[in-house]
């Protein structure tokens, strides 16, 4: 059986007045997942009082499920609110009873104040929206707050930052529980970026830097064209027209990564999606995605995953016998 071929249950929490945006994003993400031409996650959205619920932008949804949506869910997702400042007691403790009950929970945007409330973020790494930063460290000083990050996972909590980074943490949920050829495939359907670089890997709790321009996005894409040749910063300095220098400080600025550093995590992201959509052998998943040598594969992939390129096809490969096109 393969590693996603259980429907999986996501609870979304609509705690009003609930982000329409921070509520549609799960529902869009987690329902184009199809796994061996069936369905990847039932999501359902709950609240504590079905029926109309109010969201910030003015306008009512009609919720018919409660709370106890909860239970039988696999991952809790708690969207943001406008009443974060004073989250709703049956909320926590919903939260409270999730975690445990050894569920994975999330955030997006200023869902994380009321994970903080629940106790769930002490000692943990977490972030939220950067305009409420400093409110959240000054309520609850034991959290290990994190900057300038699109998202955190630190064990089976994760938090993001505000609005779009809610579709990154979901594209790592998905990556997580089904592998990158899945995510992938996913962020190409809705239109988004996939998983974006930054020592994020799929079983670390390593922060995501934010891009902050699109300035080189035609010479990033270009370089995504070329993984397998042996690019360098000369290289990607003479498609984009600028100088070496120019091309270090500006590309950091807007990724908040190095050049080499952006391009060793698209090498490792086409490396794990050749393990899992292709039979090809070690050494030539390695030269196909620029990482030169089955050793240099194995040492890039153990370290972003924690398993072996072996492990990792042999846990997420979904095409036994496939050739590589």
């Amino acid at each position: 059986m393969s590693v996603g071929s259980r429907v999986r249950r996501v609870a979304v929490i609509a705690a009003p007045p609930v982000s329409m945006f921070n509520l549609a994003i799960p529902e869009m993400l987690f329902g184009k997942v199809e796994i061996d031409g069936g369905p990847g996650y039932e999501t359902v959205i709950c609240t504590p009082d079905p029926g109309p619920v109010t969201t910030t932008g003015g306008l009512d949804l009609v919720v018919p499920h409660g709370l106890e949506a909860v239970e039988g869910a696999d991952t809790v997702i708690l969207a943001g609110s406008g009443a974060y400042e004073d989250p709703d007691p049956r909320v926590l403790d919903v939260l409270r009873a999730s975690a445990g009950d050894g569920k994975r929970i999330a955030s997006i945007c200023t869902g994380a104040f009321a994970l903080a409330e629940a106790g769930l973020l002490d000692g943990r790494a977490a972030t939220t929206y950067w305009a409420y930063r400093p409110l959240l460290a000054a309520r609850h000083p034991a959290v290990d707050l994190q900057d300038d990050v699109l998202f955190v996972q630190d064990g089976p909590v994760l938090t993001s930052s505000g609005y779009a980074a809610g579709i990154d943490l979901c594209l790592h949920v998905i990556r997580t529980d089904h592998g990158a050829a899945v995510a992938n495939a996913v962020a190409r359907l809705a239109l988004v970026a996939p998983v974006r670089p930054g020592g994020q890997t799929q079983f670390t709790q390593t922060p995501l830097p934010p891009e902050r321009g699109v300035s080189f996005a035609d010479t990033r894409a270009w370089a995504m064209e070329h993984l397998d040749e042996p690019l360098g910063l000369t290289d990607l300095a003479r498609h984009a027209g600028v100088s070496v220098r120019t091309l270090s400080r500006r590309f950091h600025a807007e990724t908040g990564v190095s050049p080499l550093q952006w391009l060793l995590h698209q090498r490792v992201e086409r490396a794990k999606e050749l393990l899992e959509t292709t039979s090809l052998a070690m050494d030539q998943v390695a030269r196909a995605s620029g990482l030169g040598s089955a050793d240099s594969l194995r040492q890039h992939v153990l370290r972003r995953t924690g398993l072996t390129p072996s492990a990792y096809r042999s846990s997420f490969n979904r095409l036994t016998g496939a050739v590589a096109p």
